[in-house]
């Protein structure tokens, strides 16, 4: 204990936002090490972490999967040789923040180094700072379909739709727009999009406590895709219906809105 008390005082004064990159940290290596789902992931982060710290974790995490393949083709020519997985995601984390999140290069930079092992500080703190110089140039003459798609994703997707293909893996590598169903008579908000099987979408982004109708409990986040079967079903006032395996529930809070 007494060794680990030296180690911390002997950093410097940690930059804001650091509990945020752990926790994204934790869920990479969680996903990537441990080969568990994110959000199963998400789910095991400490309840003392604010919803705030959890949500930007989240958001840095699913950038650096999203878009892995990149990440590390924009690394490899500043690596010599494979650091150990605790570095290695330092390094995603600060290439994700740089050149994919908008985080200021000192702050990612900063952050990055002291997420990292001691051993690799210097090595994270090298890498990024090159990173932000020449990584939006390397970023730009990337194949970024094709590298973040993973190869039997790829071969699938080819196979059933040609070369569709690659129109699929660029959407795929976008964030994803919000989709939000509404109980019945609620309005959506202004600018949001009606989408035809009854959805309503908002841009990527969007913070959803602040549409309006959100303490009301006037709508909730559904995909649209995820919509369209009890929509099809067509439920009746009074009717029962089972919803088997139902989680985290958008479905079941559809069929009771229509009455069943």
């Amino acid at each position: 204990m007494k060794g680990a008390m030296n180690e911390n005082a002997s950093r410097p004064r940690r930059p804001p936002g650091l509990p945020t990159r752990r926790a994204a940290r934790d869920l990479l290596d969680a996903v990537l090490e441990a080969h568990r789902p994110l959000e199963e992931a998400l789910e095991a982060l400490p309840t003392r972490l604010e919803a705030r710290d959890k949500a930007a974790a989240h958001r840095i995490a699913a950038m650096v999967l999203r878009r892995l393949g990149s990440i590390d083709a924009v690394l490899e020519p500043f690596l010599r040789r494979e650091p150990p997985p605790p570095a290695r995601h330092a390094l995603r984390i600060g290439a994700a923040e740089l050149l994919l999140l908008g985080t200021p290069s000192h702050a990612a930079v900063a952050s990055a180094v002291d997420l990292a092992p001691r051993a690799f500080a210097g090595l994270v703190n090298a890498v990024l700072r090159k990173l932000a110089a020449e990584g939006p140039a390397l970023l730009e003459g990337l194949d970024a379909a094709r590298l973040d798609t993973p190869p039997w994703l790829w071969t699938a997707w080819h196979g059933a739709y040609g070369p569709a293909v690659r129109a699929i893996a660029e959407a795929h590598n976008g964030p994803a727009p919000l989709d939000l169903s509404f109980k019945p008579g609620a309005l959506p908000p202004e600018g949001a999009e009606a989408l035809p099987g009854g959805s309503f979408r908002l841009p990527a982004g969007t913070r959803v406590t602040e549409i309006p109708g959100f303490a009301e409990g006037q709508f909730w986040v559904q995909d649209a895709a995820a919509a369209l079967p009890a929509r099809l079903l067509a439920p009746r006032a009074g009717e029962n219906i089972a919803d088997l395996c139902a989680a985290p529930g958008g479905k079941t809070a559809q069929l009771a809105a229509a009455g069943a």
